[in-house]
This record gives C-alpha cells, sequence and structure tokens, in this order.
C-alpha cells in the first residue's frame, strides 16, 4: 500500500502550469503582461499620489478612487511578479505556503473590489442625482465606512474560503492548470467530495457579485433616466461617461461570474485562464484609465504637479 499511496506526501510544492506554457508565443506573452503590470503599478501610483497631494482632488469620489488604485496596485502584484520571475527563471513551482498565501490575497484583495465598484457607483448616484444632499450623503465618515464595509467582505471571503481550499487531500498529481492559485483551479486537484464546498462557494460569490454589480447597473441606470430629461450636450456626457464605467464594470464582474457561478461542465481550464486574465490583469490597469486619467480634474492635477516639478527642477538648477 505504501507504493500506491493516494494523495502526494512526497511534495508539497504545486506546479503553476502558467500563462507562458506555449514557446511559440511565450516570448510575446511575456513582453505583453510585463507592459501590463509596470503599466498597471505606474497609473495606478499616479492616481494617488495626484489625489493625496492636490488639494482639488479631496473629494469622496476621489478618495475611494484612491483606495481603488491601491487594491488595484497590491492584487496585481499578487499574481503577476512571481508569473514573471518564474519564466525568466524556468520554473513553476510554488510552495503550499506560497500558494496559500496567494490564495488568501487574491480573494480578499478582489474581495474588497467587488463592493467598492458597487459602492462608488452608489457615490455617483448621489453626487448626480441627489447633489444637494450629496456632502451628508458621502460625508467623510461614510466614506470610511464604505472602504472599512469593503475591506471587511473581502477579509471575511478570504478567511472563509482559503482554509476550508487548502485543507481538502490532494492528489498525485498537483499541477495546477493555471497562472495562479485560484479556488476552481486549486480545488480541482481534491481527492474529496468538494460538492458541498462549491455549494458555499457559489452563495459567497452570488453576494460578492450579483449584488454589487446589481448596485452599478441601477445607479447608472437612474443616472442616465436623470440626464435624458437634460440638454443634448449633458446627455452625452452621462452616456459616454457611464458607457465606459459599464464597460470595464461588465469585464470585471462578468469574467468573475463566468469562472465562479458557471456550472464546471460550461467551461474549460483554458477557458478559464483567459477570462481570469481580464479580472486580474487587464482590469487594474484599465480602472486608472478609465475612471480617472481621463477625467478633467486628474488631467489638470497632472499638469499641476509637472509644473510643480519643472519649478523644483529649476530652482535647483540656478542654486547650482
Amino acid at each position: 500500500m505504501g507504493s500506491m499511496e493516494v494523495y502526494n506526501t512526497s511534495s508539497t510544492d504545486f506546479t503553476l502550469m502558467g500563462l507562458f506554457n506555449k514557446k511559440d508565443i511565450s516570448g510575446l506573452l511575456f513582453a505583453i503582461v510585463s507592459i501590463i503590470f509596470f503599466t498597471a503599478l505606474m497609473a495606478n501610483g499616479i492616481m494617488i499620489f495626484l489625489i493625496h497631494t492636490d488639494s482639488r482632488l479631496h473629494t469622496p469620489m476621489y478618495f475611494l478612487l484612491s483606495h481603488l488604485s491601491f487594491i488595484d496596485m497590491m492584487y496585481i502584484s499578487t499574481i503577476v511578479p512571481k508569473m514573471l520571475v518564474d519564466y525568466l527563471l524556468g520554473q513553476r513551482t510554488i510552495s503550499f505556503m506560497g500558494c496559500t498565501a496567494q490564495h488568501f490575497l487574491y480573494l480578499t484583495l478582489v474581495g474588497a473590489e467587488f463592493f467598492l465598484l458597487g459602492l462608488m457607483a452608489y457615490d455617483r448616484y448621489v453626487a448626480i442625482c441627489n447633489p444637494l444632499r450629496y456632502p451628508v450623503l458621502m460625508s467623510r465618515q461614510v466614506c470610511w465606512m464604505i472602504i472599512a464595509g469593503s475591506w471587511f467582505g473581502g477579509f471575511l471571503d478570504g478567511f472563509l474560503l482559503t482554509p476550508i481550499t487548502m485543507t481538502f487531500p490532494f492528489c498525485n498529481s498537483r499541477e495546477i492548470n493555471h497562472f495562479f492559485c485560484e479556488a476552481p483551479a486549486v480545488l480541482s486537484l481534491a481527492c474529496a467530495d468538494t460538492a458541498l464546498y462549491e455549494t458555499v462557494m457559489y452563495v459567497c460569490c452570488v453576494l460578492m457579485l450579483l449584488i454589487p454589480f446589481s448596485v452599478v447597473i441601477a445607479s447608472y441606470a437612474q443616472i442616465l433616466t436623470v440626464h435624458h430629461m437634460s440638454s443634448v450636450e449633458g446627455r452625452k456626457k452621462a452616456f459616454a461617461t457611464c458607457s465606459s464605467h459599464m464597460t470595464v464594470v461588465t469585464l470585471f464582474y462578468g469574467a468573475a461570474m463566468y469562472t465562479y457561478m458557471l456550472p464546471h461542465s460550461y467551461h474549460s481550464p483554458a477557458q478559464d485562464t483567459v477570462f481570469s486574465v481580464f479580472y486580474t490583469i487587464l482590469t487594474p490597469m484599465l480602472n486608472p484609465l478609465i475612471y480617472s486619467l481621463r477625467n478633467k480634474d486628474v488631467t489638470g492635477a497632472l499638469k499641476r504637479a509637472m509644473g510643480r516639478f519643472k519649478c523644483t527642477q529649476k530652482v535647483s538648477g540656478a542654486v547650482f
């Protein structure tokens, strides 16, 4: 029986099949993912810097956006750097503890973003549909409650699902057919019945995906309804803003719903990998570009920051 042991006890490491497993396009994919990663870090970093240094951006909307940028920087950094380093070193393994940590951080951060995006849509609804009550409904205290609530939901998701996922017995094959330790991919290696756990995870996804997504849709629908009675220019501006926001939000929530809520028989590991790229790698880059850097307030703050930097350079040059 010793040689026929069902579970792998010789190693606790997992092997990530990754995105770069096709040699003919691995170099191109590596370059694309690297560009997206560094663009996401730079764009989100600039957003945080501008929002905290420019007094004109000290409003509830930008306060929430700065936290969205922070979450995006954190959760893309839990996945992509290891992928890039592993490709350069020619390795694919991840330790059990490393996999557990990545799983927990990913669930916590992405869960916090699910809630935050929904509450940010509510912020826009209040600002446009109830402008006179906006200072009361979106006070500093309410903003901090939104942030705290988002993080609480994310931590609850991570603390609830990670211990259960990682305590299942795993079979001899420890090859995760994915580019990071995502729950469905890890569960496919389990040598136990996971039906009950998958039901619990499905319920969590309904709470974390469908409810915030419904809030987003309802909020933007109300915004468009209000602007329908305004000027033509106002309607065009509202539609442009809402459509760009909805595109990113639908990409984010839609891809996650596909992975976590669609029955396994309807999708393959290869499809899961593609959809996971949308909400783990692309979205952190798109969020600051769509939500903020296209905004006149932000571009104005960026110009002022560049102006201050040039003045500092001139002063430094004059001194020396």
